[in-house]
């Protein structure tokens, strides 16, 4: 059996869903934060889906996708760097991770 384009989309749309679920389902500031990285991670994987299957007229793959998801990942980077920053912040001010118990950045 070969794998085909909506075999990726599909594990794609899953991993994405799951992400929206945990976002919109729990309330620790870390996991909602997992479930952002886990949706751009699904983002990422159709890039990379699009990208294999979409060939040039060579014939091979096209790899603007894939150039495109490194920058992606770079600016992932710098949001978990700083989004943990941020979530230590509120946990050393308001010493809970709880999303309820948040309100403002005031103190």
């Amino acid at each position: 059996m070969e794998v085909t384009l909506n075999h990726f989309l599909f594990v794609s749309g899953l991993l994405f869903a799951i992400g929206l679920a945990g976002v919109l389902v729990r309330r620790n500031v870390i996991v909602i934060f997992m479930c952002l990285e886990l949706m751009l991670s699904a983002a990422n994987l159709s890039l990379v889906a699009f990208s294999r299957f979409n060939l040039t007229e060579s014939g091979g793959p096209d790899y603007n996708a894939q150039v495109f998801l490194f920058f992606i990942i770079t600016v992932a980077a710098a949001e978990v760097a700083v989004g943990l920053a941020i979530i230590v912040a509120l946990y050393r001010a308001k010493q809970t991770t709880d999303v309820t118990q948040i309100n403002s950045m005031k103190n």
